[in-house]
């Protein structure tokens, strides 16, 4: 039963925790699937790749508004494909061949199987000779999550896909069921029917994307509704399978109603690993959700025993897990002098179409909790290159406390979401008032930064 120092299970944000400053210790790295986690091989920046040849594909059609008649030929869906994880792949066998082979890694045991705790810091990886039972002083537990699937009727006798599987199809199917309406769901619309995929979203509630601010949900969802056949308010009763494909028969609004594609994706959202490696046995405790549970520094209620990311956060987003997991490292190496990860502003993003963006507060959350504060809002519509650009459904909203100027909230949804809310993520960060942020500094004109300027010139500050 071989002892470490260090034990680190899986590779993703956690594979970033090792550098020359843990090279006098012993360590073990353990990884039950492909190097690199979930964002690079079925998450975040395959995804996106996916997104940009969408917002690619999708601009023809947007063009004649603007008097440019374009139209978009063909899609060849196996070199959009290819050339994607044509260059992820390789990256995910380099990180694994450096952990095996680089001489930097020379104090580093590399365990490729899938681990679960079978004692108090023993944990039992299942490798291809026979398991094999590690120890540690000191383990990082970074194993992530994976897709939730529902308990459908009959969908355990269907062909699905969920995110890990359906970015590596063989084909573009003629029609697609996405079931879900959260922001896996909204990407993956807007990239199948971007590429002319006739699709059917399902959703069990009113809306799509309701976890953000009521405003960017319900316009979301009015954009969406006008462009794809959404099913809101449905509730899936069963699955079957249909000689081209998959059926759904759903309780909706409307009575009973049956939705048929070539290809179903479940995108119901995601849940962490932390049952899998059966956490429990080493005696740490999770939370409803299954994530992990941990203190401002990372730390389990296990001595020595650390988490971080999907398996352990609330925001199960990458920016998240490369923020915790340094704040590991740094306490890995000053345990005498530790650091709390930060988690007041976390910003998050969904990559559909449009590009939503949000940090902070929204309106529903202030009004839950009693915070005092006012609103404001400004459209694309409404600036320069807003004009430029024909933009009638884009907007920025902004809460803030009215006495002090301080930001609460910020959402953007439109062209560049993501880009434009930086600098309102940075004054909440660092504590600049709405009223210095707008008059403080030249905004360039005309610029789409211009949104977030008049954005918060309008909030009616007392």
């Amino acid at each position: 039963m071989p002892h470490y120092d260090l034990v680190i299970v899986g590779t993703g944000s956690g594979n970033s925790i090792l550098d020359h400053r843990f090279a006098d210790r012993k360590v073990a790295v353990v990884e039950k699937g492909v190097f690199g986690g979930t964002c690079l091989n079925v998450g975040c920046i395959p995804t996106k790749m996916f997104v940009h040849t969408a917002d690619v594909a999708a601009a023809p059609a947007a063009g004649a508004r603007l008097g440019v008649d374009a139209e978009l030929r063909s899609v060849r869906w196996r070199d959009i494909r290819d050339r994607i994880f044509g260059r992820i792949d390789p990256i995910a066998a380099g990180g694994r061949e450096y952990r095996r082979e680089h001489e930097d890694n020379a104090n580093v045991s590399v365990y490729e199987g899938r681990a679960r705790f079978t004692g108090h810091k023993e944990l039992t990886v299942e490798l291809p000779g026979g398991p094999e039972t590690l120890t540690a002083d000191q383990f990082v537990l970074a194993a992530g999550g994976r897709p939730v699937v529902p308990d459908v009727p009959g969908l355990a006798d269907v062909a699905y896909h969920t995110s890990d599987t359906v970015m590596r199809i063989d084909e573009l199917p003629a029609r697609a069921i996405i079931l879900g309406s959260g922001f896996i769901g909204a990407e993956f619309v807007h990239v199948f029917g971007s590429l002319g995929v006739d699709v059917t979203m399902v959703a069990r509630s009113d809306a799509l994307l309701r976890v953000e601010d009521n405003d960017i949900s319900q316009r979301f969802t009015d954009l969406a509704c006008r462009r794809f056949d959404v099913r809101l308010n449905s509730r899936t009763v069963r699955a079957r399978r249909t000689a081209t494909g998959v059926a759904l028969d759903l309780e909706g609004p409307v009575g009973a109603q049956t939705v048929e594609a070539d290809l179903l994706l479940v995108a119901t959202g995601r849940t962490p690993n932390s049952d899998v490696l059966d956490v429990a046995a080493t005696g740490l405790a999770t939370r409803d959700s299954g994530h992990i549970v941990v203190d401002e520094y990372q730390r389990t209620g296990v001595d020595g025993i650390y988490a971080l990311g999907d398996i352990s956060a609330r925001h199960e987003l990458k920016h998240v897990a490369n923020h915790e997991a340094r704040v590991v490292q740094h306490n890995l190496l000053h345990p005498d002098e530790p650091v709390a990860a930060d988690h007041r502003f976390v910003p998050h993003a969904v990559f559909g179409s449009p590009q939503i963006a949000s940090v902070g507060l929204t309106e529903r959350d202030a009004a839950a909790r009693g915070v005092r504060h006012v609103v404001s809002t400004q459209d694309y519509a409404g600036i320069a290159y807003g004009w430029a650009m024909e933009d009638t459904s884009g907007f920025a909203k902004l809460l803030a406390d009215p006495a002090t100027g301080q930001l609460l909230g910020a959402h953007i949804m439109g062209p560049q979401a993501p880009t434009l809310i930086q600098p309102l993520i940075q004054a909440m960060s660092f504590g600049l008032d709405a009223r210095s942020m707008a008059r403080g500094q030249y905004w360039i004109h005309p610029a789409m930064p211009e949104l977030v300027e008049n954005a918060l010139l309008n909030l009616p500050l007392d």
